[in-house]
């Protein structure tokens, strides 16, 4: 039997047809009624004339539909390829352009992101017909018998396109295997499993956000879905559907503590015994705010990639001895750490090799064979560190270094003494072009709500505690920093606007 991500739904619509798998406000939707409508997808699609193997995109936020979607696009044998709503038209258009995509399924309230693109010939439209006849008129005119199109567990069920960060966006191949095997890692991991109640809070169009909202759907748990992001709006979702694990990112939490201690307790949170983090390593000051407000809950820091899937964990056990490590690698990942030369070392850049690793970049084999190596192992970009019990440490994206006057600086080294300065909600750290040194250290601070930093004590407090080469040269006060779905901050954005 090939492992795919439809496979869960059909045994789960035998073994528990009548537990409900989706919510969505006042919609719910149980394992029959998914298994049923995303068997009637798969056949409407093929009715369409797409053959298995080719590429469907999906313009959807959280909702109902996007499991089905997404096991229906599975049970025909076709490749999902997800959209971020947020994209300008001529990025949607690259993207549907580079994956040849036959289709689109899409919510009319996310248009702009296709205003004036030319569309794949099959189009389903949810929420008007403007674009496309009607997702559940289509949905109504086919049998609901699963087609059971068999497709190899190591062939794509995705292509996920990167944030484009460092040029065009690539497009991630990722297998049935890869996916279902996270799915289940995941179940066991942070309780999405058989009578486990979950929120899928992260976009589901990014890569961790569709693994841990569909997760609990392949594996019998319950999936509450997250509209849009709002810190208010969850914990009331926590309180009335009595989600016990939910995955978020450090925005989040930050989002969170501002609200206030008050906005907390007015909330019935006693449900939830699991939170897990990812994006980013939490820094200090806001893991210890964590860790002390949810005292019976387990937390978690997950680190991965697109690319590479999960890569480690840092459990509940060690979240206050190890505060700003991702953790030891996870189920069935093996980790490499060498330097320059590529000697094994205890700080240096970061391989990994798992069944979670993408099959590589779409049409792109140059791309695929500049971050693989000859024996299965996917660098991560990053440099990191070792410590003597084998967790590892984030120093930062390789990309992101800076080099000042010959001197390395990790901008995250600078980012945790911000951050650990009263009232500082968040800062990012980006090297900015300079005649005599190379590069300066520039950092953009975000404040709490209602707090004011003085500028000249937060300089004093920095002198205090670094080297002078990783001081600061600029500091701007923002609003908010720019993030991507994933909640990772495009520091290219800040960079680049100055």
């Amino acid at each position: 039997m090939q492992l795919s991500i439809a496979g869960g739904i059909r045994e789960l619509a035998a073994a528990a047809p009548t537990t409900v798998a989706v919510v969505d406000g006042d919609r719910r939707l149980t394992y029959r009624g998914l298994d049923d409508r995303s068997s009637r997808l798969a056949n409407a699609l093929l009715a369409a004339g797409l053959r298995p193997g080719e590429r469907v995109a999906l313009l959807l936020g959280n909702r109902m539909e996007y499991p089905e979607a997404a096991a229906g696009i599975a049970k025909a044998g076709l490749v999902m390829v997800p959209l971020n709503p947020r994209l300008t038209p001529g990025e949607t258009a690259y993207i549907l352009g580079h994956c040849a995509a036959r289709a689109l399924i899409l919510d009319e309230a996310l248009a702009a992101a296709v205003d004036g693109v030319e569309l794949p010939g099959t189009v389903l439209s949810m929420g008007g017909n403007r674009l496309g006849p009607s997702y559940d008129a289509a949905l109504a005119t086919v049998g609901a018998r699963d087609p059971r199109i068999e497709v190899d567990e190591r062939e794509p069920f995705c292509v996920a396109y990167t944030s484009g960060t460092t040029g065009r966006p690539k497009g991630v191949v990722i297998s049935h295997r890869s996916r279902s095997l996270t799915f289940y890692a995941s179940a066991l991991e942070w309780g999405l499993g058989p009578g486990r109640r979950t929120i899928a809070v992260a976009p589901m169009y990014h890569g961790a956000g569709f693994a841990f909202g569909y997760a609990p759907v392949h594996t019998g748990g319950t999936v509450a879905m997250l509209r849009g992001w709002d810190p208010e709006r969850l914990l009331a979702m926590i309180e009335r559907e009595r989600a016990q694990s939910v995955f978020l990112v450090p925005t989040h939490a930050h989002m969170l503590r501002a609200l206030g201690e008050k906005a907390l307790r007015d909330h019935d949170l006693s449900s939830l015994d699991t939170l897990y983090f990812n994006a980013a390593a939490l820094p200090r000051a806001l893991k210890e705010w964590v860790l002390d407000t949810f005292p019976g809950v387990g937390v978690h820091e997950l680190y991965g990639s697109t690319e590479a899937g999960i890569i480690s964990d840092c459990r509940p056990a060690d979240a206050r001895d190890k505060i700003g490590s991702v953790g030891r690698p996870w189920f069935m990942t093996e980790v490499r750490v060498v330097d320059d030369e590529g000697n094994p070392a205890d700080r240096g850049e970061l391989f990994s090799r798992s069944p979670y690793l993408m099959n590589g970049y779409l049409d792109d084999p140059a791309a695929t064979a500049a971050c693989t190596t000859p024996d299965g192992f996917l660098t991560s970009g990053d440099i990191v560190e070792r410590d003597e019990d084998g967790f590892i440490y984030i120093v930062d994206r390789k990309k992101d270094m800076i080099i000042s006057g010959g001197v390395n600086i990790a901008p995250r080294e600078v980012e945790e003494v911000l951050t650990s300065f009263p009232g500082v909600a968040d800062a990012a750290v980006v090297g900015l072009p300079d005649e005599r040194w190379g590069e300066q250290v520039a950092a953009f601070v975000v404040v709490l709500p209602g707090a004011a930093v003085d500028a000249e004590a937060l300089a004093a407090h920095c002198r205090t505690r670094l080297a002078g080469p990783k001081l600061p040269r600029q500091v701007e006060f923002v609003p908010a920093l720019p993030r991507n779905a994933a909640g990772k901050i495009l520091k290219r954005e800040l960079r680049d606007n100055h």
